[in-house]
């Protein structure tokens, strides 16, 4: 995928937040720990450093939603990531985001942390972030 179709992607899937730019995901790609793991109607974004990937960005076809594309991406995102040596991957998710939540539930994280008022909300108070972990595999 190009950045500006992860952009594409991403407005589409990120009605809760502000979406990402296709110069936010170029910058990102060019970093040299980025992991960009694609499927048919989903990606994950992360960054593999150090034993640890942290998941930056995770979305999923809003056309595709509920047929599992999320949650197999994110597998395939943690075979990825064992390959290039990580043992652990942390994220954050928005407090809110009840089916951003569910999904990481599945797939085995467990909250390492918060972190108050993370993502600004148009017209309301900002969000905290809840920083999830996983051991891998």
């Amino acid at each position: 995928m190009t950045p500006e179709s992860l952009a594409d992607l991403s407005a589409r899937a990120y009605t809760h937040m502000q979406p990402w730019s296709a110069q936010a995901f170029a910058d990102t790609l060019a970093r040299p720990h980025a992991l960009l793991t694609v499927t048919e109607h989903a990606f994950v974004l992360g960054l593999v450093v150090a034993g640890e990937a942290e998941v930056l960005a995770l979305a999923a076809d809003p056309d595709h939603l509920r047929k599992g594309h999320a949650a197999r991406t994110l597998a395939c995102f943690h075979q990825d990531a064992e390959k290039r040596g990580a043992s652990r991957v942390f994220l954050e998710v928005a407090s809110q985001n009840a089916p951003a939540r569910a999904l990481y539930a599945a797939a085995g994280y467990t909250p390492a942390g918060l972190r108050k008022g993370y993502y600004p909300q148009p017209g309301a108070p900002a969000d905290d972030a809840l920083v999830l972990t996983r051991i891998l595999p």
